[in-house]
């Protein structure tokens, strides 16, 4: 195994590490951690029925955690390590944080099988909103737009 691969396997194994303490702790199967130049700037364990906090997933919580140590709301030139695929919400928020990679170690089915199964999550997102499970519906409404167009007047926005 290469240094780079060994490496990996050992956060990899943190994350895992992180997830059987969330299950000791009353919380989900899940673990992760975010790396950055070879060394853990954040972790995350799942907290969602400690904190009542249905967002408290291990992914997102590390990449608070990691956000928060680096100062930053972006992950560029991090890897985040999760002891399962992430799910569609925990997708969402590496996306919108931009790490350079995600390494996991279960697939989505394992996480079904043991009782975790976001497929449906998976099946909505391709439905158009009025289509979903949960309704949803668009109101018109007169003024809308408006912080759409203080957005693009704001000439020291921080992008993202």
């Amino acid at each position: 195994m290469t240094r780079e691969g060994f490496l990996r396997e050992g956060f990899l194994r943190e994350a895992v590490r992180l997830a059987s303490d969330s299950v000791e702790a009353g919380g989900g199967p899940f673990g992760a951690v975010v790396v950055k130049d070879g060394r853990v700037v954040g972790r995350g364990r799942n907290r969602v029925t400690e904190s009542c906090d249905p967002t408290a997933h291990a992914e997102v919580v590390a990449v608070r955690d990691a956000c928060a140590n680096l100062g930053s709301h972006q992950l560029e030139g991090c890897e985040i390590y999760c002891s399962s695929e992430p799910c569609p919400m925990c997708l969402g928020a590496i996306y919108w944080a931009r790490p350079d990679a995600v390494y996991f170690a279960n697939a989505r089915d394992e996480a079904a099988a043991a009782g975790f199964d976001d497929a449906f999550i998976f099946e909505e997102i391709e439905r158009l909103p009025g289509d979903r499970r949960i309704r949803m519906h668009r109101i018109d409404l007169e003024g809308a737009g408006e912080p759409f167009l203080l957005w693009e007047a704001k000439g020291d926005r921080v992008e993202y």
